[in-house]
């Protein structure tokens, strides 16, 4: 079947099948590998990006579901050559070694920052709970730190 996915502010015209997760038509189809695959059972969030507003674990939704949805993968959080808030602050905070969770958790926390703007420590830590965000390398004090900065950024 074919449908409409607007991501990042563009729309794409793709086919899918009734299977097909969103994850892998964002970097299966549209090249958008930003977007990782973590464990496949929406358990880790390396997969999240932001679906009107909130952080959305795509390998645990097809495809088809999303169809005229807006959302942004880390891909789209740039603007005018200028990164996201977010994703300078955990630059600065170095929120990341082996990187591979990054964008995961720099898109659960755009969608943190959006609904909550001035969050606590406790609030951040329960809201990456929720969205089971999970960094290996264990850089979590450094991404609390990142997404208060960025909130102090005002985004």
């Amino acid at each position: 079947m074919q449908v409409t996915l607007r991501v990042n502010g563009t729309a794409h015209r793709v086919d899918v099948a009734a299977s097909d997760s969103l994850l892998t038509v964002l970097r299966d189809t549209l090249d958008l590998t930003g977007t990782k695959y973590g464990c496949g059972e929406g358990q880790c969030g390396a997969c999240t990006i932001v679906a009107d507003g909130q952080a959305v674990k795509s390998c645990q939704v097809k495809a088809a579901q999303y169809e005229g949805r807006a959302m942004t993968t880390i891909e789209g959080l740039e603007r005018n050559g200028r990164l996201h808030p977010v994703q300078e602050a955990f630059l600065k905070h170095e929120a990341m070694q082996c990187g591979y969770c990054t964008p995961g958790m720099i898109m659960a926390s755009v969608a943190l920052l959006t609904a909550n703007p001035n969050p606590t420590d406790a609030v951040i830590v329960a809201a990456m709970d929720k969205n089971k965000n999970m960094c290996r390398c264990g850089t979590y004090p450094r991404v609390v730190a990142a997404i208060k900065e960025a909130a102090h950024a005002r985004i």
